[in-house]
């Protein structure tokens, strides 16, 4: 990054290292003002040069960029996706020889493009590519915030005379030229540009006067003052390269064309002037030439000039450009303008590019002669700006909406945005009441719309905490579906939980969970209920329900490159993979957590990832960590109640293992402490008998087992009534707890929940030691001991031998790999390969290239001491359960 103020020199330093980069590949690009609204229009001026190697990329990543730069139809893709797809196409473009990517005045990148780059630049670690940008300070937003930086800095006052004397022609008064040094700062191209045509006697006051205005105003009034001294045909031709801004040269040759310039003599006169060359494409000497020759024009002519861009662009070939300058050629209300934008909204939408739409919809509305129309592209205009991220503007367009007239279901769905925006902007208190009264509105009006606003609802107020009453509520007085589908009844299952109990809810819910495993689910539908269904099989003992949706919701998450969705994806996955004991499948999951983490900026889903597996590894240190940090971020975020919940259920299971039970139980009380939660805070209550029955204190978990029992039997599943009889041997003696293990070891059996069974086993096993019982708990703390060991539970499998050597048994302790530390990217890529994932499919996991997969691969094969690919699975796997 060069940041620097207007004229310091950034735009130079990038010419220097353009010319200097040879045996490179060079591509470049440059921001502009006028185009902010156009997503991806600077990631496609960057990349357009590379199209021809799209075919060399994965398929999601191909039609992703081919959608986004408008070269096919298809669904909005992800732009995350989006971002692995630039940095393929950019890591494979640099496979031949070195490549320097230049973008100049970054600041005025489109949204999506800057977000796009900064994701690339990211990830650059072992390809042959450099990326620079140069922006302006200050700049809006905090795009691309972050990455290392060059601060270009003013000159010294000694190099700001050296400069100046070498622009102005004859000997300078020393007094005259030390007070133009001093009040131009040391900015350079105020110190070329300035002096330029002016007289002795203008310069000898130096030009800081009293209505002076800033720096960068000031550069930009001396390149307007000399575009203004050229005749007036050059002037309209420089005006009209800076409306277009993608430098075409016979685009622009045939708007001026249209507007009667007499191109070729014209273009000499600019070119002799030194602010624009004209050559395969149009540059002008500095950014802010463009703006000063945009300015110089008055509006009638501005309109002029984009009328002229409007009709030499292609309607074919460029149709929402060609639509953009016909918004600004436009004066007045214009309803054939207005449907071409709303029609290019449409267009943008399907790119995913929402802050274009927003923009198009924008300027459609304000060309809407008819007032109801114009409330609709208004409103749709405001839910746009909103899907962008720019809350308060939508607000602003949502009050403008209700200034014209609104049908019934617009002004419902206008009730719905506000209730969406109060979330953000105050938090789900304050939302969820208003998102509760628009789906009340929307019930008789559009019942899909209503059913996916009361969910909204209902996954809002889940953000914050327990599902509020008033919300159940009104889902239960919604007006009933003759037939209802899974989605009314999930919710109806859910309020009803609420609202009337766990054994009412429970049975309904477990209806909807398997309605959704049996029936077809597209990826709208699954991105937006699953993440709630995997929480209710959880939440329901339905552990094959659990297994199948979140299996389901992951590779839904990642075809869409979902990458918000994807991570909630995984940590509902991430969790059942640990309980059916495959805490090696864990681990890959994990690092794709922790690389989804780093592409959205959120660390805390990688602490989340480190929560559900270093518990049952006995890591107190790596576990107190996750704990720590989760903690931290609980204070500035809703929904506190459940993150105490897990951390303190991963303590409890923490303790547990490692035999230190008074820890445990006082860690699982507090996991306790929000009930209502269910999920974790019910397996904190599994955690807390057994650590109170091995404390022999079983009478401070007798409300728990009563609790557990109650909703085990309204689940009535396998792993419910298999941690029923579970818990309740815990807290049983002689024959009734004999029967209760084995009735326990029986049904969990027959699920997938491997953890629980060797538990179960491990728990046993340990009760029999107790009763003297030698024989019959070597052979259940062996099963356990085996399958911990297998899973890598390394802290419960200890315990398990600790039990059978205190039966007499003999136990062989597990060969541990010796082997140089890898890093934790080393790592996750490793756990990735053991998996038999593809170079490119590791790095469409990671967001990285193959090219720094194989990169990071060589150091894994050199610190394990293997050479080929064939030998990760055993060498590098079996080393996993020492880490």
């Amino acid at each position: 990054m060069l940041r620097g103020e207007p004229g310091i020199g950034k735009t130079e330093l990038l010419t220097y290292l353009l010319e200097g980069s040879t045996g490179c590949r060079l591509l470049r690009a440059a921001g502009v003002e006028s185009e902010m609204e156009l997503s991806y229009a600077g990631l496609h001026q960057l990349c357009a040069p590379l199209l021809a190697g799209l075919d060399r990329l994965p398929e999601p990543q191909r039609d992703a960029l081919r959608t986004v730069f408008g070269l096919r139809d298809g669904a909005p893709p992800n732009r995350f996706l989006v971002g692995l797809a630039a940095l393929s196409l950019l890591a494979d473009a640099a496979g031949d020889q070195p490549l320097v990517c230049l973008v100049d005045d970054a600041q005025w990148l489109d949204r999506v493009s800057a977000q796009t780059l900064e994701f690339v630049a990211r990830r650059l670690y072992a390809e042959s590519i450099l990326l620079v940008f140069a922006v302006r300070e200050p700049s809006p937003g905090e795009t691309l915030g972050g990455l290392p930086e060059l601060k270009v800095t003013r000159l010294t006052d000694s190099d700001s005379r050296t400069l100046l004397e070498s622009v102005v022609a004859g000997r300078l008064d020393e007094g005259v030229r030390d007070r133009i040094v001093a009040e131009s700062s040391g900015n350079p191209l105020a110190l070329l540009e300035l002096p330029r045509g002016l007289t002795a006697a203008e310069m000898a006051g130096g030009f800081m006067r009293p209505d002076a205005r800033p720096l960068s105003s000031q550069l930009e009034h001396g390149f307007l003052r000399r575009v203004r001294a050229l005749p007036a045909e050059t002037q309209r031709l420089l005006f009209a390269a800076a409306a277009e801004p993608v430098g075409d040269v016979m685009l622009l040759r045939r708007a001026a064309g249209r507007l009667g310039i007499a191109v070729d003599e014209a273009a000499l006169h600019a070119e002799a002037s030194g602010l624009v060359t004209l050559g395969t494409s149009v540059r002008f000497r500095h950014p802010l030439v463009r703006s000063a020759a945009y300015h110089a024009a008055g509006l009638d002519e501005r309109r002029e000039v984009h009328m002229a861009l409007a009709d030499a662009t292609d309607a074919q070939l460029d149709p929402d450009r060609r639509v953009w300058h016909l918004a600004r050629a436009t004066a007045g209300p214009d309803e054939t303008v207005a449907a071409e934008l709303e029609r290019s909204a449409d267009r943008a939408q399907a790119r995913g590019g929402v802050a274009a739409a927003a923009a198009f919809l924008s300027r459609a509305a304000e060309l809407t002669p008819d007032p109801a129309r114009r409330g609709a592209r208004t409103l749709a205009a405001a839910q746009a700006t909103y899907q962008a991220g720019a809350f308060h503007a939508a607000l602003e367009l949502a009050d403008a909406s209700e200034l014209s007239p609104l049908d019934e279901l617009d002004a419902a769905k206008l009730a719905l945005l506000r209730g969406r925006l109060t979330f953000y902007t105050r938090g789900a208190s304050a939302g969820v009441p208003l998102l509760i009264e628009a789906a009340k509105r929307l019930d008789p009006l559009d019942a899909r719309i209503a059913r996916a606003t009361y969910w909204e609802a209902c996954f809002t107020a889940l953000t914050a905490g327990p599902l509020p009453s008033e919300v159940a509520e009104a889902i239960l007085a919604a007006p009933k579906a003759a037939e209802p589908t899974r989605e009314v009844l999930i919710l109806a299952g859910l309020a009803r939980r609420t609202a009337e109990g766990y054994a009412a809810g429970a049975p309904v819910l477990l209806e909807a969970l398997a309605a959704f495993q049996t029936g077809a689910v597209s990826a709208e539908q699954g991105l937006g209920w699953l993440p709630l269904a995997c929480r209710m099989a959880s939440d329901t003992w339905d552990f094959e329900g659990w297994s199948v949706l979140s299996a389901r919701l992951v590779d839904l998450a990642r075809g869409a490159g979902a990458l918000t969705v994807l991570g909630s994806a995984l940590l509902h996955r991430l969790p059942n993979r640990v309980r059916a004991g495959d805490l090696a499948g864990a681990e890959s999951l994990a690092a794709e957590v922790v690389a989804v983490g780093e592409a959205v900026g959120s660390g805390f889903w990688a602490h989340y990832g480190a929560l559900f597996l270093e518990p049952w590894r006995g890591r107190e240190s790596a576990t107190h960590q996750a704990i720590e940090a989760i903690t931290q971020a609980a204070r500035h975020v809703a929904g506190h109640g459940r993150m105490l919940a897990d951390t303190q259920w991963a303590a409890a299971v923490l303790y547990n293992g490692l035999g230190r039970y008074e820890e445990a139980a006082a860690a699982a009380k507090r996991g306790c402490e929000n009930p209502e939660e269910f999920g974790l805070a019910t397996d904190s209550m599994v955690e807390l008998i057994e650590a109170s029955a091995r404390l022999g204190r079983p009478a401070d978990a007798a409300e728990a087992v009563q609790r557990i029992s109650d909703m085990a039997q309204a689940a009535g599943t396998d792993w419910a009534l298999g941690t029923r009889a579970y818990v309740r041997a815990l807290a049983s003696e002689g024959p009734a707890a004999d029967d209760r293990y084995r009735e326990a070891i029986e049904r969990l059996g027959k699920t997938e929940n491997r953890m629980a069974l060797a538990r179960a086993r491990l728990c046993y096993g340990e009760w029999l030691r107790r009763e003297g019982r030698r024989v019959d708990a070597r052979a259940q703390l062996g099963g356990a001991h085996e399958m911990l060991s297998q899973f890598g539970a390394a802290a419960f499998a200890e315990r398990a031998s600790r039990e059978l050597r205190a039966t007499g048994a003999t136990v062989s302790k597990p060969a541990v790999a010796t082997h140089e530390e890898l890093t934790s990217q080393e790592a996750r890529i490793a756990r990735l390969a053991a998996d038999g994932l593809t170079n490119p499919e590791i790095g469409a996991r990671l967001f990285i290239s193959p090219h720094t997969v194989e990169w990071h691969l060589g150091k894994v094969y050199s610190k394990f001491g293997i050479s080929s690919r064939k030998e990760i699975p055993s060498v590098i796997r079996a080393s996993f359960k020492s880490f």
